[in-house]
Parts: structure tokens; sequence; C-alpha cells
């Protein structure tokens, strides 16, 4: 897939499910679920600590989604902060990438794989740095804090900027996100529960996805 095409998923789908610290293991059997709710952007995580296993579980994890889940799911990786594992990611089968801070190398090594970027910023001189970096999406977190009238606000003159919504969002008010100048959402643990994942309530899990995407219709 394209980066445009990844770009014209993400506008569309809206929803990206956040896996952290999800049991590779149960990696697919989470994402199908999430997939039959609705939810098809996956953004697996990296986890810093296993630098020296090469953040083996994550590769894992991306690959595994990316080769053996619905093929209508898209798979990305998350908190990626160096050029090395975008390249892990990239050769998984992330075909997007989502980070916390701002990095051009980062930003521009990405684009160059055709993958879609979405780094993180808060200010309206951090938005605009990253977009002019490259992003093709710009997450503001943790958004709980900055609420939806931050969005509405910075919307004003970054109206050509794309934003989403990551950190804090729930059932309750990821509408208003979107409704403020969102054009998608990061959701981690509100969606993707690990209360759910452990008891193997994967029937829960699409139900919850299902009120996730009947929320913001």
């Amino acid at each position: 897939m394209d980066k445009k095409k990844v770009v014209e998923e993400i506008y569309k789908n809206k929803i990206v499910a956040i896996f952290r610290g999800i049991d590779q293991q149960k990696a697919v059997r989470t994402a199908n679920a999430l997939c039959a709710g609705g939810v098809r952007l996956m953004e697996v995580t990296f986890d810093q600590t296993e630098k020296e296993t090469e953040y083996r579980s994550t590769v894992d994890s991306i690959r595994m989604i990316s080769e053996q889940a619905d093929p209508e799911i898209l798979v990305g990786a998350g908190t990626v902060i160096t050029t090395e594992q975008v390249v892990l990611a990239y050769n998984a089968g992330a075909r997007f990438i989502i980070t916390p801070t701002t990095d051009p190398e980062i930003i521009a090594l990405a684009g160059s794989l055709g993958m879609a970027t979405m780094p993180g910023a808060y200010t309206p001189t951090e938005i605009n740095n990253a977009y002019k970096a490259g992003a093709d999406f710009v997450k503001i977190f943790p958004a709980s804090e900055a609420g939806p009238a931050y969005f509405k606000a910075v919307r004003g003159p970054l109206s050509h900027i794309p934003l989403t919504a990551v950190g804090g969002v729930t059932i309750e008010n990821a509408k208003s996100f979107l409704d403020a100048g969102a054009v998608g959402l990061g959701i981690g643990g509100n969606l993707v529960s690990k209360a759910l994942i452990s008891k193997d309530d994967y029937e829960g899990l699409t139900k919850l996805a299902q009120e996730f995407v009947k929320c913001i219709s």
C-alpha cells in the first residue's frame, strides 16, 4: 500500500487502536477482535527497554498482525524515537509511524520509505514545525489535558494542518475532539483493554470497538 493510500485510510477510519504492553501471542486475536468491531488501524508501540533484544516483541507483533490478521487491518508503529526503529517497523510490515516528539530525520526517513508519519507536538510552534518537516498528521498529546477547546483554537490559524488527538480519549469525549477539528483519534487502554484481553474476552473487545465507532458516527 502506497503512502497516499495509507493517509487516505487514516482520514477515513479515524480511530487508531494503540497496543502498549500487549502480549505478542495475543496481538493477532486482539487486532482481529477490534477489526470485527470496525476499528481498522492498529499502532504497536515500541518498548524502549527492549533495545538489547532489538525490540523483538514489538517487531514480532507488527509482523504477526501484518501477515496473519484480517487483511483490512493497517498496522503501524508507535513511540518511534530512532531511525533504527523506523527501519525495523517498516521491514516488519508497518505502514505508518507515530512518534512522541518531532524529529525531522525520522519523518524524512519514514517518508522516503513510503510510510505515513504522525509526530507528536503541542504548542502552535511545535505543530507548525512538525508539519514543515513533512508530517502527514500532527499528534497532540496528551489530548485530554488540552481538551477540545484547544483543538478548536489552534485550528483557527493552523487549519491546514491535520491534527489527531491522543491520550485520554474516551467514549464520552471522542466525538468532541472530532467536532473541534481533529481528523483522527489515538486510543490506548480505553479501547485496547488489558482487562478484557487478559480474560481472552475478545467478544467484549469487539463490542467496545463498536461503541467507539458508533460514538463518532
